[in-house]
């Protein structure tokens, strides 16, 4: 109808509803448009936002632009996802594991096409796949920490230990693959089928450390506080042991008692449940929630041992250093790596050796033959003795702790990447080959933000009686810095007149003299006089009992929390 009350005709009124259509069609397209424009300009906020936040993230790390590049393959589905840097974390370390196990079958498909290995070089291959596991393992437990933060301890620092430990451990694992190709020239071709796979995961997982550590140091700095999940054990406040978690009642009053009772014996002459400690290692149970303790009776076992992974908890008990005593003489001379030489391995967590000798007899001239090598956290051994020549104690990676032992040996006789702290135990220089110069450490940290270093705490360093005549002619310092991070520190220890007034020793030219640390800390003894020491830029004599106390037990393995529990003496402080 019209306005008027008469009938329309049938012509207008299709005109009329075309028209109509028409203003419909451009109102609900301007709608459309506007809500497509707000939603589309709300993306763009976001993946600004998002992109910002990576990039500020990043931005802490040694390898920014890896670890832009590396994000950015995950397309946007996957960073709408980030809303924190702990998400950012998380990516990257997902990112991480993919690399690894990229490798792990780079590695597998080496061993099974590459023609002409040597025997050296498949032993070597053999090194990475362990220690790519390892790898593996220690990115998953991160990244299940990562899961719990900030909720899995009583304090941030201790949660950033754990998890600086674990992420400082994956990165020297792949140092240590390379390191398996540096003795032959033909070495070199193997080495670069693998260095840019192990190096990617190394500078990936230094990203990763560089921003857990960005993200911890600010809430530490803060004092930030918070609430601890149900069920945790913590360190009380007061600095008082509380006992770990893992540690079952009846093996806290085991640990607390004078004597242990073993759950199996080895005897040499068969009077025991074994005759060989490895026998007796693989027969352990995987996994246990209690302290395994093996007695390992007097006698002398020409074996190679290896503490698996998953032999966790597992104790030697040896009758005494001088009567029980594990030896073999594996070394890279006659074929062997470094990494592989070891006469005892141990890699499972919480591993304790009391009373028991670690020995490599090859001697000087088969330069690099490792007595004991340790990959295992909060590991630590009381009145064990570790004699070799070069090479004799491999702190290779994680918490480790030594308390009333004997380490003899010639060249880099304590090196690796561990945290490691000694104390109390006596160290001594052997007559090495001749030409040879005695390196008392050669520690081996290869990024700034790994927590790792050796500490040699209240220890007496001095010459073995077939050095000490001919001392001069066979110079001996406290150590050299093996990677570019290199960090020791010697403090409160007896050092003779055997460790040259210099100190320390160049690795080669001027490597790392401006990116170690090297520190000394009121020493005493005819070798402690610091004024004719190297004048390197990252050599210090510490005077700060501030500064010291960072790199006593309680601070630098985080000792409060685990040490309690060995039954071993041990000091948290200076």
């Amino acid at each position: 109808m019209s306005t008027s009350g008469e009938p329309i005709s049938t012509s207008k009124k299709r005109r009329k509803l075309f028209l109509a259509a028409v203003a419909t069609f451009l109102l609900v397209g301007a709608i459309v448009g506007i809500v497509a424009s707000s939603k589309r300009n709300s993306g763009d906020s976001h993946d600004l936002a998002t992109h910002s936040l990576v990039k500020w993230t990043c931005s802490s790390t040694l390898y920014p632009a890896l670890c832009l590049s590396t994000i950015s393959t995950m397309g946007p589905d996957a960073t709408t996802k980030i809303s924190s840097p702990k998400d950012v974390i998380e990516m990257s370390l997902n990112l991480t594991i993919a690399s690894v196990q990229h490798n792990y079958f780079t590695v597998k498909k080496l061993i099974a096409t590459r023609k002409g290995l040597t025997a050296r070089e498949k032993t070597a291959l053999h090194d990475c796949l362990e220690t790519i596991d390892d790898t593996l393992d220690e990115l998953h437990k991160t990244a299940l920490d990562l899961q719990d933060y900030p909720y899995n301890t009583s304090s941030v620092s201790q949660h950033a230990d754990d998890l600086k430990t674990l992420l400082s451990a994956a990165m020297t694992n792949q140092e240590t693959c390379l390191d398996g190709f540096s003795h032959d020239q033909a070495d070199k071709k193997v080495r670069e089928a693998l260095i840019k796979g192990q190096m990617r995961v190394f500078r990936l997982c230094s990203n990763v450390l560089a921003m857990i550590k960005n993200l911890t140091d600010a809430a530490m700095a803060s004092q930030q506080r918070y609430q601890t999940a149900p069920g945790r054990q913590l360190v009380a406040e007061d600095g008082r042991v509380v006992w770990p978690e893992w540690l079952s009642a009846g093996d806290r009053r085991l640990l607390q008692a004078s004597s242990v009772t073993p759950d199996v014996t080895v005897a040499a002459d068969g009077s025991g449940n074994y005759r060989t400690v490895a026998a007796a290692v693989a027969a352990a149970p995987e996994g246990s929630s209690r302290r395994y303790i093996i007695r390992i009776k007097a006698g002398v076992y020409r074996e190679n041992v290896e503490v698996p992974k998953k032999k966790i908890n597992i104790m030697f008990l040896g009758d005494g250093r001088t009567t029980t005593i594990i030896t073999g003489s594996r070394n890279v001379v006659d074929g062997s790596t470094t990494f592989h030489s070891a006469t005892v391995a141990v890699v499972g967590d919480r591993f304790l050796a009391r009373d028991i000798t670690f020995q490599n007899t090859a001697g000087p001239s088969k330069h690099q033959a490792v007595a004991l090598r340790v990959g295992s956290d909060l590991s630590a051994f009381y009145r064990c003795d570790m004699l070799a020549y070069q090479d004799t104690l491999y702190v290779h990676s994680l918490r480790q702790f030594y308390v009333g032992c004997i380490i003899a040996g010639t060249v880099d006789f304590i090196f690796g990447n561990a945290a490691a702290v000694l104390q109390d135990c006596d160290i001594h220089a052997r007559r090495p080959n001749a030409g040879q110069r005695n390196m008392v450490t050669a520690q081996g940290r290869d990024d700034p933000n790994q927590n790792t270093g050796i500490v040699i705490q209240k220890c007496r360093i001095g010459a073995t009686s077939d050095l000490q005549p001919v001392k001069s002619s066979f110079p001996t310092y406290l150590g050299r810095p093996w990677k570019q991070y290199s960090r020791t520190v010697v403090m409160q220890s007896a050092i003779s007149d055997v460790i040259n007034p210099a100190g320390w020793y160049p690795w080669e030219g001027n490597f790392a003299l401006d990116t170690l640390f090297y520190g000394e800390y009121q020493n005493s003894g005819a070798g402690a006089a610091t004024a004719n020491r190297v004048t390197w830029k990252g050599f210090k004599v510490i005077t700060s009992a501030s500064e010291a106390g960072g790199y006593t037990a309680g601070s630098f393995i985080a000792g409060s929390s685990w040490l309690g529990s060995t039954g071993f003496p041990f000091t948290l402080g200076l």
